[in-house]
């Protein structure tokens, strides 16, 4: 029996306590939901919960309109971190707003972690949503 690609992205993923992700995470049918601007704040919001903090440290972000971008440390089990965070989302907006599954990439060196935020954050850029990462208001970066 052939597995939806959402749990298809589930085989074989361990997390490491401590380790650096880099988790994208996108809306059910790719809905632009986060055009809303209340719905993208709830978004940058959440990552920071306590529900969400407990279990991973956000070191950078990026919410864009159908999907988000997010760079962490993984302080458990990083599926536990990304569902607690999809809960709070979901929660927040009173609805659905998730495809299941999510897509991760571990980062082993330390000195890959500023190249992978910049390129998280140059999404907005990238998508033509803005001509200046200081005009999107979506994202976030420790290293500010």
């Amino acid at each position: 029996m052939e597995r939806p690609h959402g749990d298809a992205l589930r085989l074989g993923r361990h997390s490491m306590v401590g380790g650096h992700y880099l988790v994208t995470a996108v809306t059910r049918d790719r809905e632009a939901l986060f055009l809303e601007p209340a719905a993208a704040r709830l978004a940058c919001r959440s990552f920071y919960a306590a529900s969400v903090a407990c279990h991973a440290d956000t070191l950078s972000f990026v919410v864009m309109p159908d999907h988000i971008h997010w760079l962490l440390i993984v302080q458990g089990e990083l599926s536990k971190a990304v569902q607690r965070y999809k809960a709070q989302v979901s929660h927040g907006l009173g609805q659905p707003v998730w495809q299941r599954g999510f897509h991760d990439r571990a980062i082993r060196n330390e000195a890959d972690l500023m190249p992978a935020a910049r390129y998280l954050v140059a999404n907005p850029l990238r998508a033509g949503l803005v001509k200046n990462i200081g005009d999107y208001p979506y994202w976030n970066a420790i290293w500010l």
